[in-house]
């Protein structure tokens, strides 16, 4: 894989439609972002909540990385989705076949789980495993539970004994594997060092804090955070609790006022009352933040 199309595959995944959870999460949870009883103000919950985020989306760059490289290496990419037979639904990271054999992935980024986030992370494995044996019978199957860090490995004696018994249990080859064990595993060992040197490449070019001012590159801003629903405006600028936090967003104001304007433009087509509602919420608070 081509450094830049590996750099896209990161950003896209990870940055884009930051902004719109953001908003999202601002809206529905209020309270987590103002007042009196919390140790740091708007900016810095602001950019916590970011870098959450991205730790998050990082993990499902990795999930989305590990499949290019597994369909560039000539295996077909599985269904992920399974029902064990009640209504929640279980979602497998990686499956994905070759001749005869089907193989599947438990991927996570690092080893440091607490007692019972580990022994949550078991009992999802074994649920897996059930419903892909039993979907795949007349297939050689193989799974691994796998953490992507080397660099911890904090519950390594626990997972070994767990996926040692459930592999006993079901009759499937199971293993627990750390880093480029992956792809020594299936016999393409020269993927994990392209990894590492696009990864090194690509944190060199990423800023060490995330973008906070949605005015910087209004345009841009608008262009992601049109997409949100009414409700979540109407939240976000009724709640004037909430006006120190949005003035970090939109200091200069420039996004809210492409905002209004498309509301009005959305009011012109449709004719519906509630865009003409948005817009002047949107100019109103737009002049609150102001100080007008």
């Amino acid at each position: 894989m081509q450094y830049d199309e590996f750099a896209n595959l990161f950003n896209k995944t990870i940055f884009e439609k930051s902004k719109i959870d953001l908003l999202k999460k601002i809206a529905k949870y209020p309270a987590r972002y103002v007042g009196l009883f919390r140790p740091s103000q708007p900016k810095t919950k602001i950019i916590q909540n970011l870098l959450q985020s991205h730790e998050i989306r990082f993990g499902d760059a990795f999930e989305a990385l590990v499949e290019k490289y597994l369909v560039e290496s000539g295996y077909t990419i599985l269904e992920k989705k399974f029902s064990n037979g009640s209504k929640s639904r279980l979602d497998v990271d990686q499956i994905f076949s070759k001749e005869n054999s089907v193989f599947f992935v438990e991927q996570k980024i690092r080893d440091d789980h607490d007692s019972a986030k580990k022994r949550g992370q078991i009992d999802n494995f074994e649920k897996k495993i059930a419903v892909i044996k039993k979907k795949y019978e007349s297939s050689m199957i193989k799974g691994f539970f796998y953490f992507v860090d080397t660099s911890l490995s904090k519950n390594q004696k626990f997972y070994e004994e767990e996926i040692a018994k459930l592999s006993r249990g079901y009759g499937v080859p199971l293993k627990l594997i750390y880093g480029s064990a992956l792809f020594d595993n299936l016999g393409h060992g020269q993927v994990w060092p392209e990894i590492l040197e696009h990864l090194k490449k690509w944190q060199q070019s990423i800023p060490e804090l995330p973008e906070i001012n949605f005015d910087k590159d209004a345009q841009e801003s608008f262009d992601e955070i049109k997409q949100l629903p009414p409700s979540t405006y109407t939240k976000l600028f009724s709640n004037h609790k909430l006006d120190e936090l949005l003035r970090v967003l939109f200091p200069s104001g420039r996004a809210l006022a492409l905002l209004a304007d498309y509301f009005a433009q959305q009011h012109q087509s449709t004719n519906r009352r509630k865009y003409k509602t948005l817009q002047d919420m949107c100019a109103e608070t737009a002049k609150r933040l102001a100080g007008k």
